[in-house]
């Protein structure tokens, strides 16, 4: 099989993009790439702690490569860091020159990755790509996905949702104008069961916090 990198957020996106690789046989997943950010510990977006990261990656049964990036951060520091852990990562696995991504539909972000990756030498996989986010996320439930919201956009959807489950219920609570996988970054999650993993996470849910008067994140901890 062609070895690969899969670009990890610890959300359901990135962890259905490994179910599907996993599924598909012609792509070995080799390690996860995440960037964090300094002076947090957690994963960038998402706001999950690195101790879970680290968690889901175990239960995934794969290394991580770290990406660190500054509070802050502008393109240039994060193509900087993505740069890095790429060549620290074909350095490990020798002959690695593809990298997966969890991205549904949003074209420009598909693009932007591509020209990213081709000044690398490398090839962008877009496993899950041009799914119908409806359909996929009732598949992610089914096929025994267990994710809980850690940061929303209150802009675009109530604050009440904020560490919800992501299950039938939640979909069905959606306003219409949401897309099901909030891939218009409505909302993110953080995964913690499912078919890609070897054993479920035990989490516990802390406080949600409202930054920048817009996004809600909500603390998740590995319970012990």
């Amino acid at each position: 099989m062609i070895p690969t990198l899969l670009s990890w957020s610890g959300g359901k996106d990135a962890a259905w993009a490994l179910h599907a690789l996993r599924q598909r046989g012609e792509f070995d997943v080799v390690g996860l790439l995440t960037t964090l950010t300094e002076g947090f510990d957690r994963i960038s977006m998402q706001g999950i702690r690195r101790e879970l990261l680290h968690a889901q990656a175990q239960a995934a049964g794969l290394p991580v490569i770290e990406a660190w990036i500054p509070q802050a951060a502008d393109n240039a520091a994060y193509i900087a860091s993505f740069s890095d852990a790429v060549g620290r990562a074909q350095a490990r696995w020798p002959g690695l020159v593809h990298i997966a991504y969890g991205d549904l539909f949003l074209p420009d972000i598909r693009v932007w990755r591509e020209t990213l990756c081709a000044t690398l030498g490398i090839t962008p996989l877009f496993p899950v790509f041009g799914s119908d986010t409806a359909h996929l996320a009732r598949t992610m439930i089914a096929g025994g996905l267990r994710a809980q919201l850690c940061c929303m956009d209150t802009t675009q959807l109530d604050a009440a949702f904020a560490g919800r489950v992501f299950d039938t219920a939640f979909l069905r609570d959606l306003p219409q104008h949401i897309d099901p996988c909030g891939e218009h970054g409505e909302f993110h999650t953080c995964v913690f069961a499912g078919p890609m993993f070897n054993h479920p996470i035990a989490i516990a849910r802390g406080d949600s916090v409202l930054r920048d008067g817009r996004f809600a994140y909500t603390d998740f901890k590995l319970n012990a």
